[in-house]
């Protein structure tokens, strides 16, 4: 079974390299704001609309001229798959997956460009990575593959660091689990509890890095915009944000794979995560642990443990029934309550463990009913 997956490195340019990747960025951008234009005039002008064919036919007229040459230096791929992005996004809007196209900035900190790999174009040589136009950079090969690059994204972070994502097709070779089942309750005093009593610890990553963000943060607010010392103030603010991003990510990423590879079988919640931020006594704290990231691990690690991720319903009232006798009990429903007395069997329950086992006892009904 072939897969596609995708394979984040760091890249060390030199400053030529980095000048050149610099300068893709930039025509990648004006290459999108340019035919956004175009796009938006035609169809205010004579309701007509343009196509990613006619926009990319009108880019190779646009490199002909003497004004627009400099184009002729940019990775042609990587000014195509600009073209492909502005017309994604269109097709997103009229499907109302999104809003209305915006101009790209050459001030936001956050850029990056596309380009595939036609004839090997992409490939890794040793502790380099040959890229078009660019040549041999070297990379930090952290993790090894064995696959087809189809295709290669470049970008710089806030902090100025560069990477490279590889989109590689290859074959799926499963891994095998423990054969467990379990399913887990989420929290934010402690992460997660499971079925078996067992609890996560919430890192509190925002929570620990705080007060030296907000210190950063108000030095940067008494600098000038525009002058050196608030670029180099806004790049402390951005490594303190980078910190937080990684410590985070690093812990998901440990405790999804731990889960996916000791079971077989894994009980979630479908947690409307959105709906949950507008409490805006928790918002920050959900924003926090992050669970849409961690449920998106799960479910594409699953495939390659060969383990089942079976989503409970958002509404269904693990917290308030009774995982002994079922009966339901709708005073415990306030947060605040962590532990309670079943009034019909008289069992004592802890919130949190009692809803993951009822979350199990739900997930072991669902698997039967398929």
């Amino acid at each position: 079974m072939l897969i596609t997956k995708g394979y984040k490195y760091r890249i060390y340019p030199n400053n030529v390299q980095a000048e050149y990747i610099n300068n893709i960025f930039g025509s990648c951008r004006f290459a999108y704001n340019h035919f956004l234009e175009i796009r938006s005039n035609e169809w205010k002008d004579h309701k007509k609309s343009v196509s990613y064919t006619d926009t990319s036919r009108m880019l190779t007229l646009l490199k002909s001229e003497q004004e627009y040459d400099w184009l002729k230096e940019c990775d042609s791929m990587a000014l195509q798959e600009s073209l492909k992005d502005l017309d994604r996004a269109y097709r997103n809007f009229f499907a109302k997956r999104g809003k209305y196209p915006r101009f790209k900035s050459k001030h936001s900190h956050k850029q990056s460009y596309r380009t595939r790999n036609q004839n090997n174009c992409v490939r890794i040589e040793g502790r380099y990575i040959l890229l078009p136009k660019i040549g041999k950079v070297k990379i930090r090969l952290s993790r090894y593959f064995e696959g087809r690059i189809l295709n290669a994204t470049v970008s710089i972070s806030n902090t100025g660091k560069y990477y490279v994502s590889l989109c590689v097709e290859e074959e799926l070779t499963p891994k095998c689990n423990a054969g467990g089942i379990v399913s887990i309750d989420m929290g934010i005093s402690d992460f997660y509890t499971d079925s078996d009593g067992h609890r996560q610890e919430n890192p509190k990553v925002l929570k620990k890095y705080e007060k030296k963000l907000v210190r950063e943060q108000r030095k940067l607010s008494r600098k000038v915009k525009g002058s050196k010392n608030y670029e180099k103030q806004r790049l402390k603010v951005a490594k303190v944000h980078e910190k937080i991003y990684d410590v985070r990510t690093d812990f998901l990423h440990k405790e999804s794979t731990i889960l996916v590879s000791e079971n077989q079988v894994i009980g979630i919640e479908s947690l409307n995560v959105k709906g949950m931020i507008r409490n805006h006594h928790l918002a920050k704290s959900i924003s926090d642990v992050s669970w849409s990231r961690f449920f998106s691990m799960l479910k594409y690690k699953s495939l390659e443990y060969g383990c089942e991720i079976v989503s409970v319903p958002a509404f269904y009232a693990s917290s308030q029934i009774c995982s002994c006798c079922g009966y339901k009990d709708i005073e415990v429903k306030d947060l605040s309550v962590r532990s309670w007395v079943c009034p019909v069997c008289g069992i004592s329950h802890d919130r949190d463990v009692n809803a993951a086992v009822n979350i199990l006892n739900k997930t072991m009904m669902l698997i039967s009913t398929v």
